[in-house]
């Protein structure tokens, strides 16, 4: 079977910004399969619950199995992380980028809206993909380098730190990301 592919959009986001078009017509162009789902975002919206209903919905029509690889970003890989093991779902690859886990102090509504995906036991994940990889970079805005390392220590010894690239994202700059593309 071949290989497919999410890309998942972080708080706030959606499935239109940042580089996630870029990778999806990469994607497309080798005439793979692609979703970019647009999940709820904003307070009262935004949690682990209404995220995980709408990914069910992949779960249960056969499109997120043991081909399918994940890109995800911001609070997206802790959610992916929490998704997996809870409903027990093998995955082919994580390409994670800017993920973190338990981080409070961006602002009061990112605290909100991103507190019910934090997860108890992210290394657990391991038991679901044996192919993951954590991009960060050592300024991020948002998130504190710490929080982004930790967080990829916990499930992963494949992590690329990229210098300077903010929260990888377009404000940074990253409206296209070459080097997520040697995960396809």
């Amino acid at each position: 079977m071949k290989n497919n592919y999410l890309i998942i959009h972080g708080s706030f986001g959606n499935p239109f910004a940042n580089w996630f078009p870029y990778l999806r017509k990469e994607i497309e162009s080798k005439n793979l399969e692609v979703y970019t789902p647009d999940f709820p975002i904003g307070v009262g919206y935004q949690n682990y619950e209404n995220w995980s209903k709408l990914l069910k919905c992949y779960l249960d029509s056969g499109i997120l199995n043991e081909n399918t690889i994940i890109f995800a970003h911001s609070i997206a890989p802790i959610f992916i992380c929490k998704f997996l093991v809870q409903n027990k779902v093998k995955v082919k690859r994580l390409v994670f980028v800017c993920g973190f886990n338990n981080y409070l102090g961006i602002d009061e509504d990112y605290d909100a809206v991103n507190e019910s995906m934090y997860f108890d036991k992210p290394a657990e994940v391991k038991s679901y993909c044996d192919d993951i990889v954590c991009f960060y970079s050592d300024n991020d805005p948002y998130v504190k380098y710490e929080a982004e390392k930790e967080f990829a220590d916990t499930i992963t010894e494949n992590q690329i730190m990229i210098s300077g690239g903010g929260h990888l994202n377009s404000e940074s700059g990253y409206k296209e990301f070459v080097d997520l593309l040697k995960y396809l």
